[in-house]
Parts: C-alpha cells; sequence; structure tokens
C-alpha cells in the first residue's frame, strides 16, 4: 500500500483525507496480556520518521515510531453520496436503499453536490491543493455487504491533495508551554460506503443492511518500530477504532508490544490487527503476506468532476451547475487556531484557557455572549465560566446547552459584583441560587438574601472597632508582626456582618486603627 490514507467517510460514501505521520521515542517496557507475532513481515517505503534530539539511557537502544492514520468521517448531508436514499441514523434496517444502493442492473450513480462542496471546504480547511480535475474508479473486492462486487472511489486523481494540518497542545508542569506540530495530509477522496453486516451469533447467520455502514468516525492506524538510521520497521494496521482514546491507547500498546518483540529476538508480522478495549490491547485478525490486488479501473458510468475558481469559471454558467473553489473559500468558517489566537490577543487570555473555550461544545458562545452583557474584566469571566460555571456542569455531567444558569445570568452577577455591590463569597452564594434554577435574578436573590456588602462606612468602623476590643490578644498578635492574625481580624468582623463587607475595605480599616 502506498502512503496511508486518511479517509473521511460519509452517509453512503467515503472521501479520503491523508499520510498523516508522526514519530516518537520508545524504550523497552511490557505490555499487558497480549500475544505476539514472530513470522517475517514486509516493510512499508512509505513511512517516514520524524527525527527528536532525545538520547537513551546507558544501555537501552532508542526507538522511533512512525504512524500513519486512515480516517473515516462522515459528511452531514441528507442523501447518499451518488443516489437520492435519505440518511437517517438507526433507520430500520434495508429502509433506506434505492435500486442503485441494491446495485440491481441498469442503474447509474449521481453524483451528490453538497458531498463535493463538503470535500473542497475541507480541503481548504486542511490547506490542500484542490484539483480542478478529479476522476472516480472502482475498487473491487468481494464481501457481502458490497453487492456490485466493486468501490467507487477516488485513487488515481483524488479531489485535494498535498495538505498539512497545524495543531497546538499544551504541555508543561501547569500545562502553560503551547507546542505546535503539523501532520501531513496526502489527500482527500469521496468514496462509495458499503453496507453494513449484522452478525447474529445466536442463528449462526450473518444479515446484510444497506443503508449505510459507517459511524461518525472510524480510524485505521498502520504503525512501525525502527531504530533512527536504519531502515523503516514492518508495519502492522489496527482496524476500526473508534474513538480518539481508544486510537491513542492502540497505538501506544501496538509500538510497545513490537518493541517488546523486536528486543526478545522476535519478528514483526506485516498483519491487520484489531483492538480490545476492554484487554487494553491489539489482538491478530489476518496476515497481509498476500497482497490482494483490487483491480481498480477508471469508473465508466461517471465523467471526470471539474471544479472552477473565479479565473476559469465559465461566462454566463449557471452557479446550480457549477462549483466554485472561490465561493467555497468565502464560505470557510473560522478555524479553531485562528480563533484561539484572537482570544488571546483580544481578552489577553492564556493559551491553555484558549484551548479549554474552544474544546467544551457551546462554551466559546457562552462566553462572548456573557462578555457582551457585563462590564466585568475579560480575566474574571474567564475565571467564572472556566472554573465555576464549568466546574458545576462536570459534577452533574451536563453540556453547556444544559446550564441553568444563563449567560445573561451570570452577566449580571459580574456586573454586582464589579460594582462592589456583593462580596466574592455572596456572589457564590447567588450563583447557586441561580443552578437551582428557580427562575430568579441575581438582583432578587441579593435583596432576598441580604447579600449587599456594607456601605456605611462610619457604620463598620464601629464593628471593627468593637471586635479590635473584644479580642485584645489577637491585636497584639498583630503589632508583634505576626502576618496571620489580621486574617482572623478580617474573619471576625466579616461574621460579624454576615459576610456582607469586603475584605479590602475591613483590611484598610483595622490597618488604620492598628496604626493610630
Amino acid at each position: 500500500m502506498a502512503a496511508p490514507m486518511l479517509r473521511l467517510c460519509c452517509p453512503g460514501r467515503r472521501w479520503a483525507l491523508a499520510c498523516i505521520d508522526g514519530c516518537s521515542r520508545h524504550r523497552r517496557g511490557a505490555p499487558n496480556g497480549c500475544t505476539s507475532s514472530r513470522k517475517r513481515g514486509q516493510s512499508s517505503v512509505a513511512q517516514q520518521p520524524f527525527i527528536t534530539a532525545q538520547k537513551p539511557r546507558k544501555g537501552e537502544h532508542e526507538w522511533a515510531a512512525v504512524v500513519g492514520l486512515e480516517i473515516h468521517a462522515q459528511i452531514s448531508s441528507k442523501s447518499k453520496l451518488f443516489s437520492g436514499s435519505q440518511v437517517h441514523f438507526a433507520a430500520p434496517p434495508n429502509s433506506l436503499v434505492s435500486f442503485f444502493d441494491a446495485s440491481l442492473p441498469g442503474t447509474l450513480p449521481v453524483l451528490n453536490r453538497r458531498c463535493v462542496e463538503a470535500a473542497v471546504m475541507t480541503g481548504l480547511a486542511l490547506n490542500c491543493r484542490i484539483n480542478k480535475k478529479s476522476l472516480f474508479d472502482r475498487k473491487h473486492y468481494f464481501y457481502a455487504d458490497l453487492p456490485a462486487g466493486y468501490q467507487i472511489t477516488q485513487q488515481r486523481l483524488p479531489i485535494a491533495v498535498n495538505g498539512s494540518l497545524v495543531y497546538s497542545f499544551c504541555a508543561g508542569k501547569n500545562r502553560s508551554q503551547v507546542i505546535n506540530k503539523t501532520a501531513r495530509v496526502k489527500q482527500i477522496q469521496l468514496e462509495q460506503d458499503s453496507g453494513k453486516s449484522l452478525h447474529d451469533d445466536l442463528r449462526s447467520q450473518t444479515l446484510i443492511d444497506l443503508n449505510r455502514a459507517e459511524g461518525q468516525l472510524r480510524v485505521d492506524a498502520n504503525i512501525s518500530v525502527h531504530h533512527p538510521g536504519e531502515p523503516l520497521g514492518v508495519r502492522t494496521e489496527v482496524k476500526n477504532l473508534n474513538s480518539a482514546r481508544f486510537l491513542a491507547k492502540a497505538i501506544d500498546y501496538e509500538i510497545q508490544r513490537q518493541i517488546n518483540e523486536l528486543e526478545n529476538g522476535g519478528e514483526i508480522l506485516n498483519e491487520t490487527r484489531s483492538f480490545d478495549s476492554k484487554l487494553g490491547c491489539t489482538i491478530p485478525m489476518r496476515d497481509k503476506e498476500g497482497k490482494q490486488d483490487y483491480r481498480f479501473m477508471p469508473e465508466p458510468n461517471l465523467p471526470p468532476l471539474l471544479l472552477y475558481d473565479t479565473e476559469s469559471l465559465p461566462a454566463g454558467a449557471d452557479p446550480q451547475q457549477v462549483i466554485d473553489i472561490d465561493r467555497i473559500r468565502e464560505q470557510l468558517p473560522e478555524l479553531p487556531s485562528v480563533t484561539r489566537e484572537k482570544l488571546v490577543q483580544q481578552y489577553g487570555m492564556l493559551p491553555e484557557h484558549s484551548f479549554t473555550l474552544l474544546n467544551e461544545v457551546g462554551l466559546l458562545e457562552f462566553f462572548q455572549n456573557v462578555m457582551k452583557e457585563t462590564r466585568a474584566e475579560p480575566k474574571k469571566v474567564t475565571s467564572w465560566v472556566l472554573n465555576t460555571l464549568l466546574g458545576f456542569l462536570k459534577q452533574q455531567n451536563l453540556a453547556v446547552s444544559e446550564s441553568p444558569v444563563t449567560p445573561s445570568a451570570l452577566a449580571e452577577l459580574l456586573n454586582l459584583l464589579d460594582r462592589k455591590a456583593i462580596s466574592s463569597s455572596a456572589a457564590k452564594q447567588v450563583f447557586e441560587e441561580l443552578w437551582r434554577n428557580e427562575g430568579k435574578t441575581p438582583a432578587q436573590i441579593v435583596s432576598e438574601k441580604k447579600l449587599e456588602l456594607m456601605q456605611d462606612q462610619e457604620a463598620l468602623e464601629q464593628l471593627c472597632h468593637a471586635v479590635m476590643e473584644g479580642h485584645p490578644q489577637v491585636v497584639m498578635d498583630v503589632k508583634k508582626g505576626n502576618p496571620r492574625a489580621i486574617n482572623k481580624l478580617i474573619g471576625l468582623v466579616r461574621k460579624v456582618t454576615l459576610s456582607r463587607a469586603d475584605p479590602t475595605v475591613i483590611k484598610e480599616i483595622l490597618e488604620k486603627k492598628l496604626a493610630s
């Protein structure tokens, strides 16, 4: 196989992205509970290692791991790639199948415009070169869920090629260091989806559902290890990983398994493996000693797919009959990396906070809506959204959209805090009341609970004086230089005022009286 493909699959079709390769350094260790293979396999010439400066410890050998991902992802469309059949999740088996889907003789494919536009947009987002002419091919193989005996794909000339994905992650002790990485994307291709095999072990039979097969995400990982400076190792492929967490676990396990196998004198099979999420290890499925011949040939029932840009668009062309790459580029939404950079520059936000805002669905919109309605500083808004709000959401396993506290309510609460109408501790009490969703505004809660800060300076000075007279030993400790003693006095005053006095103001009054 050539360079590993990253495929984005759609309902009734797939598109491909790909050749994402990466490398990491590993040392000898013991993976848990997996058997290994010792037959000789074949090395892939498509894998390319990254170079690092890390040095092995004394007595250890350095290893480089090469990983290529083939990612199948679903395009959001109302109908399939080559037929008008509806796409509906969890529909009854074979209830959304056209004559073409069933491969009845004489039926022809009709390309879905929406899927082409989505593929172009994805290519632009991943910095790919969009091919103005792409071709469809037939990939022949025989399986029960592929009634035609072939699959329509884009092997020779795909819709987009040579892209890259620049991504960032937080590292370091406090996750304050932002590290940028780049993954190369070989190609994006539209590809027909197969059906789905439903295995009934009770009746010892397999049933076929031709509605569609794929979920929203499925990944195949190609993994090998080698010593830096030496030829690339034999590759294994771990199939059908359906979450990012399982993908990471499978890659980590397979790298360590291969290292252990080689260091113990074994050999790596060029084979297909699956990942057992319960056991946490990869399991052999079948070897790849005999390369399958898919007998690729041009798809005779589909003409070349022609795309245009502003310069090449024919004069007077009907916009509904052509696809304009530049028009799709204008519709491209703001990418996450750009949004994160704007948050840091506009609000002085820490990079790690910008990651959290974007990684939690709906949280960025919530934050922005609060900022529109509050006078509080961005730093304080960020703290309340990421710490208080997000903390409550995670405690009750709720999505941001399910929050009983609205952006407007939080903005009103922060306005009260900003103009020193309430203390920080009172604000937390108000938030807890808002979370109970009793239909009251922050101002109503403050009034009912009598949480307003004392505004009578003279009365507060008298209370401070009374507290000092009632605790002469604490006052003596303060004068002796005990830094904790004044905090005790502040706490005693706040207790008397039922936490309705500003600690900063209390401290100023106490320090003035202690100095006199």
